[in-house]
């Protein structure tokens, strides 16, 4: 290699350090675009809504048992009022359905009795008994994300 190769392949430290600010300034430019972008972009989770409506009192008379599959919800209607259990199993989330005790899971065999609790099977909690309450307008609407004590019912007036 000849010495004017050499002289040409060094680069002197003010250009090397230019050229990196240089390289900086871009790179920061680019991050403040990205979080500007970023900004701009709502962070919305669209999820199901927990609370809907299920109809007026004249849907469930005395002694019925309706699944709302979509929902995952058991809406029972007794002498003493309404209630509400969940129909997700509490093991792995599959669909329980009514059976002569209770419930039971087609996937795994858990069994809950009449009210959702744990008899059988690997299913570590009961079945959760979920809020049910009246709105402005009286209809029924259930929260799903609002589990209430086994044995609460809503009373409905004759």
């Amino acid at each position: 290699m000849n010495s004017e190769t050499r002289d040409k392949a060094v680069v002197s430290r003010r250009d090397f350090l230019g050229t990196a600010s240089l390289g900086m300034v871009v790179l920061s430019a680019l991050s403040l675009f990205a979080g500007i972008f970023r900004m701009s972009k709502a962070n919305v989770r669209y999820e199901e809504a927990t609370k809907f409506k299920i109809g007026t009192a004249e849907n469930f008379p005395v002694g019925t048992v309706k699944k709302l599959d979509d929902k995952g919800v058991f809406i029972f209607s007794t002498d003493d009022g309404l209630h509400a259990i969940s129909s997700v199993c509490t093991h792995l989330g599959c669909i329980v359905a009514v059976s002569e005790t209770g419930f039971q899971c087609p996937c795994h065999g858990s069994k809950y009795d009449e009210n959702g609790k744990v008899i059988g099977g690997p299913a570590p909690r009961n079945l959760a008994w979920l809020e049910i309450s009246r709105s402005v307008d009286g209809s029924l609407m259930v929260d799903t994300a609002s589990a209430v004590p086994a044995g609460t019912r809503l009373k409905l007036i004759a």
